[in-house]
């Protein structure tokens, strides 16, 4: 045996140890299938302790240790063909005839325990290996193979012992994985000084200790998992030799004492301190890391502030505070942007005392956050003007406000309780948007303070009131939205002048609302009925003009519901869909040209279809469905050029389907329901048969309490009719039905 192999034999017979025992279906030694006992026979010189499923027959273990086999160990081995095979052991035979080791071991795909130990195989270790994707053991200790191995993963393979200080020999390697392996002793200190070595994984070895080296001059090491080992002492500084290192995982270790300035000497990527018992304060160089993407710090014992220069950490996407020290507030801190994160639990009591006095941004939305700890009774910033923990799993009762703020969004969280009494003359809040909670009772009046509100989303909530009609009082409000409420009762009062004449967007879909709607009530809707060509020609987002918060919303758009991320300032929309609201549809909805998507869907509305709505040139969704609307379907609709979805269906429409325009493109869905109907969307020929019928079958529908007066007035009139054509007729006074009819009945 060459003595220069010797090392690497060594650390082979402690790596690889068999993790379990061959299945208890393999105890039979027969049942072979034919062609596999056909290769059998042709290894019969050579092999036997042939193990065989009882059920299949198929051959899954083979045990040919200490055989005497000599000879090279050949590519086109009837060995090979043994394509179910578990378990092979060719340990203590004479291989060494081989030129190299069959890469065709690759093939045998089931195999999850493989013994090549003794039997002086060398030469390179195939990569055609990696194929064993179920491999449980490997053993190749004390064979002559070279030292060109380049990645060795072991993971979670119960090695139990410790490792030779000769794995640190193999020159070539760029990757070693030995995570879970139950490692033990020290580690060698020179694994860490391998020439070409790239990535280390040693985590979750818990008896595994030792020290970290000097790294050597521009080392190529770039991953290092350290997480839940014994190694211990402190992380070499400087570090300048680690300008490679973009992921580095000492948690759950003992190598840091205090963070040492020069880790930010480092182009990480991925930085995990998780569960470390610091001393001290986070080093301000933190910040200067600008390409981390990942920065744990969970329970790490940190004491003393958060360096402001967290907020230069602009590629980061992960953060993790929690269960920490952190007790002085940033005193001159004005922006504070953590939203997007996956930040969870609590929001630690030391929080409220940051930037009180400057603060004005605070964004944590997009996060895991659960509850507020100790929160104080009114949030303390005095010169917030955005709050914005949208996204979240907050639990809490509504908080109160700081009363300057601009925006406070609070949107998907699960806060609960009633919204407070509390806003006061001067309130400048522009956007309160509490979409998807649990909020209860009632729109406190006092919100009526806020003149400066644009954005009122109240939606997706228990909130059960009258329709709050105050807010027509609010001059600037642009979007209202009330969806998926308790809300009740009719949203007009003749004694108020209702106006919303800024408004774009009313949602009140999803309530009890009831009630007619007059016939003015859209007239003074001004910002939808003024929405021309050339507002459209230079579109905006509403909050444009605050250069840091854009409004977003949920609407039912051409039939889907949509989150608008953000709403063009042009966009307008009315929606008033699952109600209770009956009677005519007003002519005066079609003085709102610049209307983009009205839905009054599944109401009680018993009217004809206005021919007015001809006149909303910008509409591009319509969903009248579920109603009682009948007769003809207007043929001004054929001119509503922009016009993308239409919702006709179940209703009592009768007629011929307009055709042209926008009508050619509509399928049959948009008319279903409707049995008066025909056209060629619904595949049925109009004639005049199917037209008078359809009349009667609609004239029949009424209801019984209304087909009564019909006979009546039918009755009535037969005998005015009868006894004006028998006095014509017997006085040939043919003038006088001219001259009296619908004037004054004489004798």
């Amino acid at each position: 045996m060459n003595n220069q192999y010797l090392p690497l034999f060594l650390a082979s017979c402690f790596f690889f140890i068999s993790l379990s025992q061959t299945s208890s279906n393999t105890s039979s030694q027969h049942h072979c299938l034919p062609d596999q006992s056909a290769h059998l026979l042709q290894l019969r010189q050579e092999f036997d302790g042939v193990t065989c499923d009882t059920h299949s027959g198929e051959v899954i273990g083979l045990d040919l240790t200490n055989n005497q086999l000599n000879g090279p160990l050949k590519s086109n081995s009837s060995l090979f063909n043994l394509r179910y095979l578990q378990k092979l052991n060719l340990a203590l035979n004479n291989f060494s005839s081989s030129a190299t080791i069959p890469s065709e071991f690759g093939q045998l795909v089931r195999l999850m325990h493989l013994n090549l130990s003794y039997s002086f195989l060398h030469g390179r270790i195939p990569s055609k290996i990696s194929w064993l994707s179920n491999l449980a053991s490997l053993d190749l200790s004390f064979s002559y193979f070279e030292y060109f191995l380049r990645e060795l993963y072991l993971g979670d393979v119960n090695i139990s012992s410790s490792l030779p200080q000769s794995l640190a020999n193999l020159s070539s390697l760029t990757s070693l994985s030995l995570s879970g392996c139950n490692l033990q002793g020290e580690f060698p200190l020179n694994i860490f000084l391998l020439p070409n070595i790239q990535s280390i994984d040693l985590s979750y070895n818990y008896k595994l200790v030792g020290f970290l080296p000097k790294f050597r001059f521009r080392s190529s090491l770039k991953k290092l998992h350290l997480r839940a080992t014994n190694l211990f002492g402190e992380f070499p500084n400087p570090m300048d030799n680690l300008g490679s290192l973009n992921v580095l995982d000492p948690s759950k270790t003992n190598l840091f004492r205090e963070l040492p300035n020069s880790i930010s000497n480092l182009n990480l990527l991925i930085f995990n301190l998780s569960y470390n018992n610091f001393h001290g304060q986070l080093p301000f160089t933190l910040g200067n890391l600008k390409s981390l993407n990942y920065l744990n710090l969970d329970s790490s014992n940190f004491s003393g502030a958060i360096p402001p220069s967290i907020g230069n950490l602009s590629q980061l996407t992960h953060l993790f505070l929690v269960y920490n020290n952190f007790h002085e507030a940033q005193n001159e801190l004005q922006t504070l942007d953590l939203s997007n994160n996956k930040i969870e639990g609590k929001i630690p009591k030391w929080f409220w005392n940051v930037g009180k006095e400057t603060l004005g941004y605070q964004n944590l939305s997009f996060n895991l956050l659960s509850k507020f700890e100790h929160p104080p009774v009114v949030l303390p910033w005095k010169n917030m003007y955005l709050l914005d923990l949208s996204s979240n799993m907050l639990q809490e009762s509504f908080p109160i406000p700081p009363f300057n703020s601009l925006v406070l969004s609070i949107r998907n969280n699960h806060f609960q309780g009633n919204l407070p009494e509390t806003f006061i003359n001067g309130c400048s809040l522009r956007t309160l948007d509490l979409n998807h909670n649990q909020i209860e009772g009632k729109i406190p009046r006092s919100l009526v303070k806020c003149q400066m509100l644009e954005v009122l989303n109240l939606g997706n909530n228990k909130l059960n009131n009258a329709f709050p009609f105050w807010l027509e009082s609010l001059p600037e409000l642009k979007i209202l939205v009330l969806r998926v409420n308790g809300f009740h009762g009719p949203i007009w009062d003749p004694c108020i002048n209702f106006g919303f004449s800024k408004l774009h967007v009313i949602d009140l879909s999803h309530n009890n609302f009831s009630g007619k709607l007059p016939s003015e009530y859209f007239q003074n809707w001004c910002a939808i009925l003024k929405v021309t060509s050339n507002n459209k020609s230079h579109p905006g987002y509403m909050g444009d003009d605050s250069n840091y918060y854009k409004d977003s919303m949920t609407i039912v758009n051409k039939g889907v519901e949509l989150e608008l991320v953000k709403i063009l300032t042009i966009f307008t929309a009315i929606d008033l869909s699952d109600n209770r609201f009956y009677g005519q549809i007003p002519d005066s909805v079609g003085n709102l040209k610049g209307l983009i998507v009205l839905n009054l869907s599944c109401n009680k509305f018993m009217s004809h279809i206005p021919s007015s709505l001809g006149n909303i040139i910008a509409l591009e969704s319509l969903d009248l469905s579920q109603n009682s609307l009948f007769g003809e379907i207007p043929q001004q609709l054929t001119s509503l050029t922009f016009l993308e979805y239409l919702n006709l269906s179940q209703n009592q429409l009768f007629c011929p389907i307009p055709q042209g325009g926008q009508f050619l493109t509509f399928q049959s869905s948009s008319f279903e329901g409707n049995f008066g109907l025909c056209g060629f969307q619904l595949l049925k020929k109009c004639g005049n048969n199917e037209i008078a019928t359809s009349k009667m079958r609609h004239e029949s529908s009424l209801g019984e309490g209304f087909c009564w007066k019909v006979v009546v007035i039918g009755y009535a009139c037969g005998l005015v009719i009868g006894f004006l054509t028998r006095h014509v007729v017997t006085s040939k006074r043919t003038d006088w039905l001219v001259r009296n009819f619908g004037v004054n009945l004489r004798r």
